[in-house]
């Protein structure tokens, strides 16, 4: 695919380079961003490692190069910075399945349940949520909740997945990812009888029969740290080929393959170097959310944050 051969222009990195220091700016990139606005990012990591330096940053501005959740969850734990997502029309279609409305008829369907709201959701779930994971704290933070009995929004395969290892009664919304539920489980098979010697690390947005498959099931940053410090040299991973930039970088000389054509979120390919640019320019777009649901979110992000102890 055309975002894989890439060709950095080198004004539009110095032009983000000066405006970064006029701005007095971080630019925050996700592992699934195209290769050449990873490069330009100050920092590159998932949803849980780029949600504790956004609460951090002295950074005046925060560039979330992402999609729009991620950059509402930087202005919850920065409320008083200026948050500004590249591409507005960069959405979830997972953070889609779940809306205020649905999550309140929910609560009054099982009132004695906790709600559990995945990060891939909007600041307005997120605001009636008790508590809010990620991928990599999912285990810790529904084993650490009280309720035997959790509403888990909005990715089915994530709270299956949870539920199997928790043993707790969880009530599955019925959302998924598009891009992990689209890998298939005869791509996986067929790229491990090719590659016999090779591990398999896929995500838990992933369907069953792939989850299966699986030596690990593994967050995108959990994939990362386990390719580096693992012995075996060839690596199946069920994720978004974004990752293989960092891969490719951090761990050289190891093959990595990813199943079918390779994995593409189209949301996260949305955002080029030019955008980086223009919002910093121009200082759009910028998220704005009202301050009862930044109060009322950041009660249920205190608990993603608190849940696994920063590297």
């Amino acid at each position: 695919m055309a975002w894989r051969l890439f060709r950095k222009d080198e004004d539009l990195v110095r032009k983000i380079t000066e405006l970064r220091k006029t701005r007095n700016a971080v630019i925050l990139a996700h592992f699934y961003e195209r290769p050449e606005v990873q490069d330009v990012a100050d920092h590159v990591g998932d949803s849980l490692e780029l949600s504790r330096i956004a609460s951090k940053t002295d950074a005046d501005v925060i560039v979330f190069c992402s999609v729009r959740f991620m950059a509402e969850t930087a202005k919850i734990l920065s409320p008083r910075k200026k948050v500004l997502l590249p591409v507005w029309g960069a959405g979830c279609p997972l953070a889609d399945f779940a809306d205020a409305a649905q999550i309140r008829a929910a609560k009054a369907e099982y009132p004695q349940a906790a709600v559990v709201s995945y990060v891939n959701t909007s600041a307005e779930v997120k605001a009636l949520s008790d508590y809010c994971c990620t991928s990599a704290n999912a285990l810790q933070v529904v084993n650490a909740v009280p309720n035997e009995e959790i509403i888990f929004v909005p990715d089915r395969n994530l709270g299956r997945w949870v539920a199997e290892q928790t043993g707790k009664r969880i009530h599955l919304w019925e959302g998924q990812c598009p891009t992990h539920q689209h890998i298939r489980a005869k791509d996986v098979a067929a790229l491990k009888a090719a590659h016999p010697d090779a591990e398999v690390l896929v995500h838990p947005e992933c369907g069953d029969e792939v989850r299966s498959l699986a030596t690990h099931c593994l967050s995108t940053a959990q994939m990362l740290r386990y390719c580096e410090a693992s012995t075996a040299k060839q690596f199946i991973l069920g994720t978004e080929m974004g990752l293989l930039h960092q891969l490719n970088k951090k761990v050289p000389g190891k093959l990595f393959l990813f199943p079918g054509n390779g994995p593409v979120c189209p949301n996260m390919k949305k955002t080029f170097l030019k955008d980086v640019a223009d919002s910093l320019g121009e200082m759009k777009h910028e998220i704005l959310l009202p301050e009862d649901i930044i109060t009322s979110s950041r009660r249920a992000l205190d608990v993603l944050l608190s849940a696994v102890p920063a590297k």
